[in-house]
Parts: C-alpha cells; structure tokens; sequence
C-alpha cells in the first residue's frame, strides 16, 4: 500500500477485535463490510449459501455505536452464519486521520455540512481493505447500492489499497428493492426486524445524518420527532473550549487525554439544545443532486470556536490561504479522494498554520442556537499595544499612512490616468 508515513501508522496495526485466521477447506474467503441492516444481512445469505464464500464480517465504528449495539450486531452475524465477525474500534484513528484536519480547515461541504458520513465511510473503506489483507481474502463486499456517494468511495479506496481483490456489491448488482431482499431473506429462514423505520439515520463522531421523506424534494424539513436528538434544555450554558495548536483539550476546564472525548463532552452538553441542526443540498460524486438532514451540535460548535481563535491568532494571507486550501480539501474528502498525495501536501500546510492556534473560546449555547463570544489567546494579534480599531493608532503616524495610502494605490492610479488619456486622444 503505497501510502505516506501518517497513513502508514494509522492503519498499519489497527484492533482487529475477535478475528479469527481459519479458513474451511478450499472455500473462497470475502471480507464483507457488516452493519446488520437490511442490505448488509441480504450480503451474508447471498455470498455464503448462493455463491459458496467464507464469509468474514467487519464492522468498523467511527463513534456511531454503543458497545449494546456492537454485541447485538455481532450476535446477528454469526447467527447469519459468518465465518468471523471483526468489530475495529477506529474512533481515535478516524479523528487522528481525517477529523483533525477537517477542523484544522474549518471545513463545511457548501458552507452547511460538516461532512459527517462522507469521511467516516473513507475511515471505513480503509480498515475493511486492512482487514481483507490481514486474512489473505480473495473478494471484498458492501452493501451500497447503485445510487449514492458511498458506492464510490468505497469501491475507489478498494482499487487503491487492494488492487486485483475482486469487489462485490450484491445490492447494486442485482439492483434489489427493498422487497426483493426482504422476501429473499424470508426464504432463507432470517428472523428479523422487515419494518422500514420512517427516517434513514447514520451517527458518528462528526455528526449524525438524517434521510426521509421530507429530504427527498426540494421543500420540505424535518419534523421534530425525526431527530434523534430531542430537545431538552431550554436555559443557556456557557461553554468554555481550549485549544493547543489547534487541536481541543479542555472543555470548561476539564481536561482530556484525546480530542475525541473533549468533542463528545461537548456534544453531551450542547446536543440537547438542539444546536447544529440543518439541511444540506449538495452535487453527489455520481452527478445528481440530494438533500439530506443532520445534527451536529459538537462540530459546529468546533468548527466556528475554532475560526474564531484562528481569526485572531492568523494573519489575513495565512486565513485566506487556508480557506482556499480547505474548500478544495473539503470537496476532494467528500469524493473520496483521501489517498490522493494532494491531501498530504495540504495536511502540512494545515498543520504548520496550527502552531499559534491555542487559547480559548467562549460559546454560549441555547435551545437551537448558539453564538461565539470572543477568545482569550497569548497569541492574539488584536492587541491594544499597536492601536484600536476606528478609534487610535500608536504603531504609525498620520503622515505615514498618508505616504502608504498613495503608494499602496499606485499602480492603479496609473492604469486609471493612462485609460483617461487614451481616451482623450
């Protein structure tokens, strides 16, 4: 895998939870990415008993699932018949690879979206493709079907990492409905849950999705029971939120080990508010148009903490560079395009821009919003010593922004005075 020394680290000796290295006698073995969902449970039958793969399950969580839900998850595998089921915990790994950056660049898909499932599935896709290595297997599968980001993602960091494994995708292959799996699936004797829930939901760390009907149009939103977290707070809390080098390690002064608990005390505080609530409209990487709802009260609040430090501690070339920067990171992120060496290159750039990023913000939060008070920072460039804005200078003098002003239009007065005389003549 021709990967940089971070990505080297990060994935190379990765928890590999209770997989076991057997193999029945001459049965072709498939890693199959496992949810326990619909498409994923259809996945199992339909490699296993139509097609003859040992199949090994793997469910890789990004911070979406409760150690209950990873049990029940693990039972239904095996009871689906799987060779082995592999739970990875990536949460660390998925915040140390992708999440840090996306807050280094303050990065919003569109400005709305904090591009909660898009780098999850990436996090995912690689330690699947990990785990397919470590267990020799001939074929890899997922449950996408034929008409989301997903499918592309996954597929592409698969070609990358693993080239020559085969990739299956029986939902899409086939192109299944709904129905189709669900009868198959009765056939094949599987107990299960059939009812469709009203609205798709995906949680991570970096924020929860949320897919209904009211997401399917053009107008339309999401009516209070569809999120899964309900407002419960109706007073005000003040947030206090410290940052060394850009990173988040205390949260009104109680300081943490990881950045990954200091984001998931924040979402603990500011989630019943009801904060970070929206609809993103965004180009999916196949060429149409979706919207979908998410909650995201930690990232956000992260996120515009974060700019906020960043906009007194940066100087204007070092904030406009990196908002140039974190667009196309953003964008290339969304598409799947992590391994590209490009991301590398804008990584460093990130990090170097992080090194007087420390100090702390203030937020106060409130029932469906919240607001960025101000910061305190040892590096903070509004600094009295050297003047106060509309009101005094103590750096310079009048007749020094007098000089500074007719230099500093110069070239622009003279395309101005050779425009008027050509005119003229």
């Amino acid at each position: 895998m021709n990967l940089n020394n971070n990505y080297k680290m990060q994935y190379a000796a990765m928890p590999e939870g209770n997989a076991i290295q057997s193999s029945s006698l001459g049965a072709k073995k498939v890693v199959l990415g496992f949810s326990g969902g619909l498409d994923t449970t259809y996945c199992v039958k339909y490699l296993s008993e139509d097609k003859g793969y040992e199949v090994h399950s793997v469910i890789v969580n990004t911070g979406g699932f409760t150690n209950e839900e990873l049990n029940k998850i693990e039972a239904h595998a095996y009871k689906l018949g799987v060779k082995t089921h592999t739970t990875v915990d990536a949460v660390k790994s998925y915040y140390n690879s992708i999440v840090k950056y996306l807050i280094f660049g303050n990065c919003l898909k569109n400005n709305t979206y904090p591009l909660s499932v898009s780098a999850e599935r990436l996090s995912q896709a690689l330690h699947i493709a990990e785990h397919v290595k470590k267990i020799n297997a001939v074929a890899v599968a997922h449950g996408s079907t034929g008409a989301g980001n997903d499918q592309v993602r996954f597929d592409m960091i698969f070609n990358i990492v693993i080239p020559g494994v085969e990739i299956i995708t029986p939902i899409r292959d086939l192109k299944l409905s709904r129905e189709d799996e669900i009868s198959y699936l009765k056939s094949k004797g599987v107990d299960m849950n059939f009812d469709k829930a009203m609205y798709s939901i995906n949680k991570g760390l970096w924020g929860t999705s949320v897919g209904g009907k009211e997401t399917l149009n053009s107008k339309g939103i999401l009516p209070e029971e569809a999120w899964p977290t309900q407002v419960t707070e109706t007073g005000m809390s003040n947030l206090e939120l410290g940052f060394i080098k850009g990173e988040l390690f205390t949260v009104n002064g109680e300081k943490f080990d990881h950045p990954v608990l200091a984001i998931q005390k924040v979402q603990s505080i500011a989630g019943p508010y009801g904060v970070g609530r929206d609809i993103h409209v965004g180009d999916t990487i196949i060429g149409i148009k979706g919207r979908v709802g998410f909650e995201a009260a930690a990232p956000m609040i992260i996120l515009k903490a974060h700019h906020a430090l960043e906009k007194h501690v940066l100087t204007k070339w070092q904030l406009q560079w990196k908002d140039q920067l974190a667009q196309f990171y953003g964008n290339w992120m969304h598409e799947g395009q992590i391994l590209d060496p490009v991301m590398r290159d804008i990584e460093a750039f990130f990090i170097n821009s992080q090194q007087n990023v420390t100090g702390t913000a203030f937020v106060q939060v409130q029932p469906y919003r919240f607001v960025v008070t101000g910061i305190e920072s040892e590096f903070d460039l509004m600094n009295s010593k050297f003047g106060k804005y509309g009101e005094m200078n103590n750096g310079w003098s009048g007749q020094d922004v007098r000089g500074f002003s007719k230099i500093f239009g110069n070239q622009t007065m003279i395309y101005h005075q050779v425009l008027a005389n050509s005119r003229e003549s």
